[in-house]
């Protein structure tokens, strides 16, 4: 069973950047990965994911542009690259797998593995 473990969280202010990552862990078989956030009060929302055997990558139309999803093989870690963060960016981010090509990458339903989140806190 993979494992995933976020990291990279943080205060930013607006404009600023910030880079997440997230160890996987165990045996890997992700067709997708992909990063969801949700911030308080507010249900959990797709941010962007990535086809594992081809890098196709897939953003959010509120991301788009500014955030780049990419992964390192060799270190078996996803990242999520951010630029110019706004307040509306607050959220706990989440890193999941999914295992099934079958369903929507952006429906966090399909994803079977989470890892246990990171706080992004950009302040205006």
């Amino acid at each position: 069973q993979v494992q995933l473990v976020e990291s990279g969280g943080g205060l930013a202010q607006t404009g600023d950047s910030l880079r997440l990552s997230c160890a996987a862990s165990g045996r890997t078989s992700s067709v997708y990965m992909g990063w969801f956030r949700q911030a308080p009060g507010k249900e959990r929302e797709f941010v962007a994911a990535i086809k594992w055997v081809d890098t196709s990558a897939y953003y959010a139309d509120s991301v788009k542009g500014r955030f780049t999803i990419s992964k390192d093989n060799a270190k078996n870690t996803l990242y999520l690259q951010m630029i110019s963060l706004k307040p509306e960016d607050t959220a706990v981010y989440y890193c999941a797998s999914k295992r099934t090509s079958y369903g929507y990458y952006g429906d966090f339903n399909t994803y079977g593995v989470w890892g246990q989140g990171t706080l992004v806190t950009v302040s205006s």
